[in-house]
């Protein structure tokens, strides 16, 4: 992933799941924020059959270089076998919020 600043969707079994995995991203800033919404009602084929589910929905604002950790962080905390992981580019943004995303997921130095 190249992209400077993308926004990665992340689907959950539950609220409890979708807030670990957002504060766990943010805390580690391997994305500057995230915001958790649902329930919605996802309707999808999963081996071989039709399933339905209630699920939460978590976007995360990261930059493109802060996103290979971030997918294997969401990976070791979610409780699927194959969560839904989409990174979108942002395209365009205000330039203010754009620095403070890029900012904010700056990895803090580690002190000896």
């Amino acid at each position: 992933m190249r992209a400077d600043c993308v926004q990665v969707t992340v689907t959950a079994s539950s609220r409890e799941e979708a807030d670990r995995i957002a504060a766990d991203a943010v805390e580690h800033r391997m994305a500057a924020c995230a915001q958790v919404t649902g329930p919605v009602a996802s309707v999808f084929r999963w081996k071989g059959r039709l399933d339905r589910a209630e699920e939460w929905v978590c976007q995360f604002k990261t930059t493109g270089g802060r996103y290979p950790e971030l997918e294997a962080r969401i990976r070791a905390l979610h409780s699927y076998t194959n969560p839904e992981i989409i990174a979108t580019t942002i395209v365009a943004g205000s330039r203010e919020y754009l620095e403070w995303l890029r900012a904010e997921t700056t990895p803090t130095p580690r002190v000896p």
